[in-house]
């Protein structure tokens, strides 16, 4: 099944609790994933940031909801358990418990009012119905902020002429770790004459080895005969490695023959090439920064 939002795991969350022990996090996790039938794969799903898991921090803010509104309290740190307010509120047998429940709670409103940014556009039922946790919030935000910059990376560069392309992919793949210099990388770059290689490039600093690369401002899809014209042109050099890059994308047929063949070719296509280009600042500059905290359990160790 889906993996249920936050909202969803406050009533089995409080339910979990009321054994009247103490429990913790992982506790909670482990029971309400047995809950919700959810698969170790389920369960293994990460953040787009890949910083935690998905189940996990959805966990985490149902707990911190509840707490919130005094239906749960943390009696030592790392461990939680519920209160009389919560015994009281499994008692009446509620349906559901979500944030639109926990605002009869004068304590969770006094919360929900703090933290809620002066000014903001969002009203309280926006609030009240939203299955995003924050983290979500703003990696959600964040990913649709990076696929509109992809789409304007890739506009431009099909404004721009086959050479300045080619230079564009020098100076990715030197800020990737290739090549040593900006100059020692792209020396060969648009000269070798070889109609399948469109430069060569070194694998290290040392120059231990080379990848022939193949770059092409495509619209339509990249399909099996010119990956299989580039593999010819490596064989034709006694190459190992290729790169091909493109600011389309590739046919299945394409992908499936770079899989088998035993010349390794590593094809890129035009989301790959802008989301690397954004991750290595090529083309791209910071327009803000924003640092999200969290507590630093360890500082508050009293030894």
């Amino acid at each position: 099944m889906p993996i249920p939002d936050y909202q969803s795991c406050m009533l089995p969350f409080l339910s979990f609790l009321s054994d009247g022990s103490d429990h913790t996090l992982r506790d909670a996790e482990d029971a309400l994933a047995g809950h919700f039938n959810l698969t170790s794969a389920e369960r293994a799903e990460l953040l787009p940031s890949g910083q935690q898991g998905i189940f996990k921090n959805r966990i985490g803010w149902a707990r911190t909801y509840l707490k919130k509104a005094g239906l749960i309290e943390a009696p030592k740190r790392g461990v939680f358990k519920i209160t009389d307010r919560g015994t009281k509120a499994l008692a009446s047998s509620p349906k559901r418990i979500d944030v639109k429940y926990l605002e009869q709670f004068a304590e969770f409103i006094e919360f929900r009012d703090a933290s809620k940014p002066e000014n903001s556009p969002a009203t309280t039922s926006e609030i009240s119905t939203s299955p995003t946790t924050p983290e979500e919030a703003i990696e959600l935000a964040y990913q649709g902020l990076r696929e509109q910059l992809a789409e304007e990376l890739l506009s431009r560069i099909l404004s721009c002429s086959p050479s300045f392309f080619e230079q564009l992919v020098v100076e990715l793949l030197v800020k990737m770790g290739y090549g040593g210099s900006r100059k020692d990388a792209g020396e060969r770059i648009g000269q070798t004459g070889d109609g399948g290689i469109d430069g060569i490039i070194k694998e290290d600093r040392l120059g231990l080895d080379t990848i022939f690369i193949q770059a092409k401002r495509w619209q339509g899809s990249v399909g099996r005969p010119e990956i299989q014209k580039f593999v010819g042109a490596l064989q034709g050099q006694r190459a190992r490695k290729g790169v091909f890059i493109t600011t389309s994308t590739y046919t299945a047929e394409a992908v499936d023959y770079a899989s088998r063949i035993d010349t390794k070719v590593v094809l890129i296509d035009g989301n790959q090439l802008a989301s690397l280009m954004t991750d290595f600042d090529v083309g791209v500059s910071v327009s803000a920064s924003y640092v999200v905290k969290r507590v630093d359990s360890d500082y508050f160790e009293e030894g």
